[in-house]
């Protein structure tokens, strides 16, 4: 990010092994892949580990602008071989490899009940109430995946529901250097389903977010990427507890907007219209992989 003309950037240091000389405390058994690649590589190809804390935080990029150059404000993760004495000392390009990873935060296996939210509207001149509720099947969905909208209104007023609105909107809260909280839709449907003074409706609605549609939107929170590779939306951010937000960078969540249009009706009846709204927490994530995937 610039800043006044000046690169804005943390290095945080995580992790670190000597890997040359090999010291007797690091040894460890070697996985598959490693055994293959040293007798391909030969005896000069000295083998590490590293086990990621899991209180890191995850690879999030913010999306650039069309007219944005340089490198995108974010989170991300590096593995850096180099020759020195010590992390302090100035590590030269000619002297030092960097492989970019990616830190990922997947679903967990047990989710928790599906979110559901109501409310009733009083209108002026009515003696009745609108009553809106909206309800989704489960708790956590996949990138990709449509979310179910379910949606009852009962209306014994004598206004009319003329449009039913349903978004997906992502909020980003970025801690890394300000208390700054954005907020985009990422997806939006409108329905022209009506309904009448004195009715009633229930119905469900699919609407899927995707990085697709939202290209062309500048700081809209992604997951990180690898080089030549597409990303998608940002995962939502799951805070496990003791966790310090202020290390975590960039925190991300999802929330779905039910907003309905009514008015009493007739010509002149969008004038005096007004809105009644209900939100609903969405949590959006990648699936675990199988323990054959991850092999």
């Amino acid at each position: 990010m610039e800043l006044i003309g000046l690169s804005f950037r943390k290095d945080l240091y995580a992790l670190s092994c000597q890997v040359y000389p090999p010291l007797p405390e690091d040894k460890k058994p070697l996985t598959p892949l490693q055994e293959k690649l040293r007798t391909k590589l030969g005896e000069n190809a000295f083998p590490f580990c590293f086990n990621m804390v899991k209180n890191l935080p995850c690879s999030v990029t913010l999306q650039p602008g069309p007219e944005d150059a340089g490198k995108s404000c974010g989170v991300d993760f590096e593995v850096k071989g180099f020759c020195a004495e010590n992390l302090e000392e100035k590590i030269h390009k000619r002297s030092s490899a960097r492989l970019i990873v990616r830190k990922v935060q997947y679903a967990p296996e047990v989710s928790g009940p599906a979110p559901r939210a109501d409310t009733t509207r009083q209108f002026m001149m009515s003696d009745r109430p609108l009553q809106l509720e909206a309800s989704l099947d489960k708790e956590i969905y996949y990138h990709g995946e449509p979310i179910n909208v379910n949606v009852k209104i009962n209306n014994t007023t004598n206004k009319i529901v003329k449009k039913i609105k349903i978004s997906v909107e992502q909020v980003t809260d970025v801690v890394l250097y300000a208390l700054d909280k954005y907020s985009k839709t990422v997806c939006s449907e409108e329905i022209n389903d009506t309904v009448a003074a004195n009715s009633t409706l229930c119905r469900t609605y699919a609407v899927t977010p995707a990085l697709a549609n939202n290209r062309e939107k500048r700081g809209l929170a992604l997951d990180g990427k690898l080089k030549h590779e597409d990303t998608n939306l940002a995962s939502s951010t799951i805070l496990r507890s003791g966790m310090d937000k202020e290390v975590l960078g960039i925190l991300v969540s999802y929330k779905v907007r039910i907003n309905l249009m009514v008015s009493r009706g007739g010509i002149l009846g969008d004038l005096t219209s007004s809105d009644v709204t209900v939100e609903l927490p969405l949590t959006l994530m990648h699936p675990k992989p199988s323990e054959d995937m991850t092999r």
